[in-house]
């Protein structure tokens, strides 16, 4: 049950690439962290020009305004599964969507199956309905 976040620059994406993107990440998210059909959760940000920063740490790359800022957070998952994702998604990425490697950023924050609810005010994972 990870939610998948990505933000990026408002208008260098039209509507029907950002959902590609929103489908392609799922895709391999589904394959790399072994997720069942339906587990999908994905939130897309736009943001102004000025409200978002993508340097490189002084790793030498140059992104451009179509660079890609991925959150995945999920429930602690094996280094194999994050080294998969990651690899996996840059070339999904650049193969079907045309988006540079050094434009996709992705950073994977840990939460747990109790921190969530899906709706009814109920701890699903808590009363055993999951």
């Amino acid at each position: 049950m990870p939610l998948l976040k990505m933000d990026l620059i408002k208008n260098q994406y039209q509507p029907e690439e950002i959902k590609n993107l929103m489908q392609l990440s799922f895709d391999v998210a589904k394959e790399t962290l072994n997720l069942p059909d339906r587990d999908r959760f994905q939130i897309v940000t736009q943001h102004e020009d000025y409200e978002i920063c993508f340097q490189d740490v002084g790793l030498g790359y140059e992104r451009t305004n179509k660079a890609l800022f991925f959150t995945v957070l999920s429930t602690p998952r094996p280094m194999p599964a994050k080294k998969a994702f990651t690899k996996k998604l840059v070339e999904v990425l650049e193969k079907e969507a045309g988006v540079r490697p050094e434009d996709v950023i992705i950073s994977f924050a840990t939460n747990h199956a109790e921190d969530w609810s899906f709706g009814m005010g109920k701890n699903h994972f808590l009363d055993g309905s999951l």
